[in-house]
């Protein structure tokens, strides 16, 4: 089957053909693990220009920004205190928090799998006159000694884009220091049951909110080219409890009033009624 798909839940993106291997089919099935947690990287290596450019002055080359809400740091204060903290961002794309973060004085490490996007954080480094610490890794397999930070996040980072999230939640318990904050955003669970329009057509449930398969692109090579993971609310606070994680909030973001943006699937029409994002807000015991 060749399909024109909807961007996927938690991108908000159009889909072009970012590989030699054009896109042949898309869709919520299985994939091999290895084959899914790996194509995350090189679409975002490919696609890191064109992501900036549609979406990079909402974000801000150095702003804290949790979601297409238009949630910021500097107002919801989710990481806590972190005066004297070293922070850890975790799938930090071009670092645009780290940036934030930095010139509010705090020592934070960016990491993202992409060299693609780290290529763009030293070209805002640039334009902003900064010099963020940038680390190409993979989430699930921090360069870090253990308990090197106190406070780590993620804003839509690593999380969607690998099979096995409780990796990711494990390295992060391992590189905090005891009672260090834990603080990440991911597409709102429930949004998994709908289509990823913004408009009234999103609004009608099409999915079941239990049907955890991937959804996956592939090219006619076969080769798997994107993959993004659904996680219910519930699985999402098991992997949490199991790595050590309490979690003291769950912040769901309302869409604000006046705010027109729309991106994929978020927008005012499903904003006023539907959650978007869903944010943890958690502490190692």
């Amino acid at each position: 089957m060749s399909t024109t798909p909807s961007p996927a839940p938690g991108t908000g993106r159009s889909r072009p053909e970012p590989f030699e291997d054009t896109l042949e089919d898309a869709g919520y099935r299985e994939v091999p693990d290895d084959d899914g947690g790996r194509a995350g990287r090189g679409w975002w290596d490919a696609n890191a220009e064109e992501y900036l450019d549609e979406h990079g002055e909402f974000l801000g080359p150095a702003d804290f920004c949790w979601c297409p809400e238009g949630l910021r740091e500097a107002d919801a204060h989710l990481l806590g205190d972190v005066a004297g903290a070293t922070v850890l961002e975790v799938g930090a794309g071009a670092a645009q928090c780290s940036r934030w973060l930095a010139g509010h004085g705090v020592r934070v490490v960016a990491t993202d799998v992409s060299g693609g996007m780290l290529h763009a954080g030293r070209r805002y480094d640039a334009l902003t006159g900064t010099r963020t610490s940038l680390v190409q890794a993979d989430a699930r397999a921090l360069p870090f000694a253990d308990t090197s930070f106190d406070v780590a996040f993620t804003a839509f980072g690593a999380l969607p884009f690998v099979p096995d999230t409780a990796r990711v939640h494990a390295e992060v318990a391992r590189v905090l220091r005891p009672g260090g904050r834990w603080v990440f955003a991911v597409t709102h669970p429930v949004r998994w049951a709908f289509p990823d329009d913004p408009g009234e057509h999103g609004l009608t449930a099409t999915r079941s909110y239990f049907d955890r398969r991937p959804y996956v692109e592939t090219g006619r090579s076969g080769r798997v080219l994107y993959a993004e993971y659904h996680r219910t609310l519930g699985d999402h606070v098991t992997d949490l409890v199991e790595a050590g994680f309490v979690l003291d909030r769950l912040v769901e973001p309302t869409w604000p009033e006046g705010h027109t943006r729309t991106w994929g699937g978020w927008g005012p029409v499903r904003g006023a009624r539907l959650p978007g994002t869903a944010i943890f807000v958690t502490h190692l015991t």
